[in-house]
């Protein structure tokens, strides 16, 4: 479920396609989308039996995945390795102040599978845009809404 008001458009950035834009500023570490109506997740090797519905993937948290085969508008969000949003196990949180009108990106490596390469590249940098470790993508995206929490000044 997205939070604020936002609308879908042509992405800013080159071959992405349509993206996921605000319709209202965003206080840093705001909570832009939530989970919502997940009745299951599957693991990793359950995707694997039946890879025509990897391209609707994403992981949650371990080994665990949800699929979207029916583009709700969540998937709309593009990568970027300089997100506007921070994906933090299912929920994607402003890495700081967004203003309307921000389009809304996260870095896909956070969910993908360890080691999964993505059928594009980021088309800024023209880096791979690899799926990293659990491990790692949790300690990630743990420290980094630590660090933006500790700035913020959320209201309940």
């Amino acid at each position: 479920m997205i939070l604020p008001r936002y609308r879908i458009d042509a992405s800013r950035i080159r071959g992405a396609g349509k993206g996921l834009f605000l319709e209202e500023s965003i206080a840093a570490g705001g909570i832009l989308t939530a989970p919502d109506a997940i009745d299951r997740t599957y693991r990793l090797d359950e995707l694997k039996a039946a890879p025509d519905q990897m391209y609707a993937s994403a992981r949650w948290f371990q080994d665990r995945y949800t699929l979207s085969p029916d583009w709700p508008d969540e998937c709309y969000i593009n990568h970027s390795f300089e997100p506007t949003g921070l994906w933090h196990l299912g929920f994607v949180f402003a890495l700081h102040d967004l203003p309307a009108g921000t389009e809304i990106t996260v870095d896909y490596r956070h969910l993908l599978p360890p080691g999964e390469e993505e059928d594009f590249i980021d088309t800024a940098t023209g880096e791979k845009i690899i799926g990293l470790p659990w491990y790692e993508s949790l300690m990630t995206t743990t420290r980094a809404l630590a660090h933006v929490l500790d700035g913020a000044s959320l209201s309940d």
